[in-house]
């Protein structure tokens, strides 16, 4: 028997050229792309950093485009936000996309860790709020912090996973505000073939504990489509009594909105999670 269609989520994981790090973004070019695969309405989540990241041996070794500064230690921080310019271009873009639902909203990194300018920059106003970690402890300078792609450098690859859960749980245990948490999955994008099937069953009570308090804090959990996230956690999160899901392309051009979508939000309703009356809304609990 085939299953019915599922109309496409919205993509509540984006980013365009107001991003530090998305040099190749564009905006409208965005919502066009959102209209043409048919997604139903799209967030804008520009990374605002606030952890400095520690230098990785030999240096950084950006793309050109990449904007953000390098102090004298080495230390690097992205550019800040331009708000003003970011909310100015989404409104033009709801002018121009007038049947495509637009959220402005941030990603914000470690929340849990800098509170006072996590209440700064909310106080910008935005409609959609990811929170992500993107840094670990940095073992050869205490105190200090390494972006997860250089930390993999420093631990072995399920101790790496471990200890991104760990900060993923602290910043879930916080009262950081931020609705959704951003790609629970990160440490795995640096996973390889030749060190066989994702570990995820290595550390399943150390993910159903964090799930278990983010499912607590009344938060929601994202599936994102860059790897994709495995089934499997989605399944955990929704025995751990999460309430809803977002979808997430993570995509820093406009080629990569809602990508995987059609057969990852397929594979998500297996587990238990269904459109709402809403369908630019969160996946809820069917």
């Amino acid at each position: 028997m085939t299953q019915p269609s599922i109309n496409l989520p919205p993509d509540n994981h984006v980013h365009s050229q107001y991003s530090w790090d998305a040099f190749e973004g564009n905006m409208e070019a965005t919502c066009q792309q959102a209209v043409a695969v048919g997604l139903p309405a799209i967030s804008f989540t520009e990374h605002v950093d606030f952890t400095v990241w520690s230098a990785p041996p030999g240096g950084w070794a950006w793309p050109e485009g990449v904007r953000g500064s390098i102090d004298g230690h080495g230390h690097f921080m992205g550019a800040p936000l331009e708000v003003e310019a970011y909310q100015a271009a989404s409104e033009r873009c709801r002018d121009r996309f007038p049947d495509l639902t637009i959220r402005c909203g941030v990603e914000m990194s470690e929340v849990h860790r800098h509170p006072d300018a996590v209440r700064d920059i909310l106080s910008r106003g935005f409609d959609r709020i990811v929170g992500s970690v993107h840094t670990l402890s940095d073992l050869r300078a205490p105190g200090e912090h390494v972006l997860v792609d250089h930390a993999v450098a420093q631990r072995p690859p399920v101790d790496l996973l471990s200890a991104y859960l760990s900060e993923v749980e602290a910043m879930a245990a916080s009262d950081g505000p931020f609705e959704v948490l951003g790609h629970i999955d990160f440490p795995l994008r640096h996973w390889t073939a030749d060190e066989g099937p994702l570990p995820w069953g290595d550390v399943e009570d150390q993910t159903r504990h964090t799930l278990d308090v983010l499912a607590g804090s009344g938060r929601v959990l994202e599936v994102n489509t860059k790897l994709p996230l495995d089934l499997r956690v989605v399944r955990w999160w929704h025995e751990a009594g999460g309430d809803a899901v977002s979808f997430g392309s993570d995509a820093h051009i406009p080629r990569d909105v809602g990508a995987r979508f059609r057969e990852v939000a397929a594979a998500v309703a297996t587990v238990g999670f269904r459109p709402t009356a809403d369908p630019t809304a969160f996946w809820g609990r069917a």
